[in-house]
């Protein structure tokens, strides 16, 4: 019997519904996660999908949705059915759980959290009652699963009581690796088109392209608000750049497969699924020294953000002048995410860590 077997999961994303209809890594970690909790056995429901996610710092905004909270957690508490546990994915300071503690204490039931980040910085200025907010809830948590070691500094040092912090390695939602790269193809990126880090992360890839020589070629997948910009970024490069648009996943899959190479620099990512998808095909990954981003890269030698365009491209062009090169960094990627990055690990991870939480409340 798997530990999960009969359990009823009440699962909660505050900061965004894996049920919306834009695209995103947060999107898609949430789904993957509710697909490995239920790969343990249990049912798995997405109980509320209140969002309360303030973007600018509007304390009259943030007060409302403290209103809508206790409506909803009122609502829950009333009519949610039986659980065993509740579980909620991403508590920080823009977008705290308001709902899950309230509703767990009042149902007696253990309630964790996946991916939740302490920020003492926002505890005073715009966000400072929900950064507040967010802390409080950490505290409730019997267990935080953390995903990067960048996360775990904070919530280390403001553990609360004998609170038990656990690595969950990012994952991909499969049970085994995908068809590999034969690297013969195009260079290949990967992210949404976005103001902020993502636009940051394709104007140094322009930056970086400017610093090839030789024929390469580039593709593009990815789509958003500011396409017209990374457009205008890319143009001078003309026909070597190729935008393929927003892809489905088995579109993203054939675009891994027909590349040589993935390149992305990282700009704040919080770790970044695009890494795993595109090691899993065994492409070797052109990336910056982030913190995030040394959870869920293969070992090799990374460019810090200091050394600049420069750096990536003399990496892009030692990977392209080198096939023997390109295919050995590959197979140790694709060794990587299949020995911890795949759901079953973290099935196996989630299961073996909550069932004590589950066996003490009964």
């Amino acid at each position: 019997m798997t530990l999960g077997q009969g359990k009823r999961v009440a699962f909660y994303a505050p900061m965004k519904s894996p049920h919306h209809m834009v695209p995103s890594g947060d999107r898609e970690m949430a789904r993957n996660l509710m697909a490995i909790i239920s790969a343990g056995g249990a049912s798995v429901e997405l109980v509320s999908e209140l969002k309360t996610y303030d973007k600018h710092g509007d304390r009259d905004v943030q007060q409302g949705l403290r209103a809508q909270a206790r409506d909803e957690a009122a609502r829950l508490i009333r009519d949610m059915p039986n659980a065993d546990l509740w579980v909620t994915y991403h508590n920080y300071y823009k977008a705290p759980d308001l709902v899950g503690p309230i509703v767990a204490n009042a149902r007696g039931i253990p309630y964790v959290q996946i991916e939740s980040t302490r920020a003492t910085s926002r505890l005073t200025g715009p966000w400072a009652d929900f950064a507040q907010a967010a802390h409080d809830a950490c505290d409730t948590a019997e267990v935080i699963f953390y995903l990067t070691a960048n996360d775990l500094i904070t919530l280390d040092r403001e553990r609360y009581g004998s609170q038990h912090l656990v690595h969950l390695p990012p994952f991909l939602p499969t049970d085994t690796l995908p068809t590999a790269s034969p690297l013969d193809g195009p260079m290949l990126t990967a992210g949404m088109m976005r103001a902020g880090d993502k636009l940051a992360s394709y104007r140094l890839i322009s930056e970086t392209l400017t610093q090839l020589s030789g024929d390469w070629q580039l593709h593009i997948a990815g789509d958003g608000p500011a396409r017209p910009e990374v457009e205008a970024l890319m143009a001078p490069f003309g026909a070597r750049v190729t935008f393929l648009g927003q892809l489905d996943r088995a579109q993203l899959a054939e675009a891994y497969i027909g590349a040589n190479l993935f390149l992305w620099p990282g700009v704040n990512e919080a770790f970044g699924m695009v890494y795993l998808e595109a090691q899993s095909h065994g492409l070797p990954v052109v990336a910056q020294d982030r913190p995030g981003l040394r959870d869920v890269l293969a070992s090799g030698l990374y460019p810090t953000p200091e050394d600049g365009p420069q750096a990536l491209a003399a990496q892009i062009t030692e990977f392209l002048k080198d096939p023997a090169l390109r295919a050995k960094r590959g197979a140790t990627a694709r060794a990587m995410i299949s020995r911890s990055h795949l759901a079953p690990a973290a099935t196996a991870r989630f299961w073996s860590t909550v069932a004590p939480l589950l066996e003490a409340s009964t």
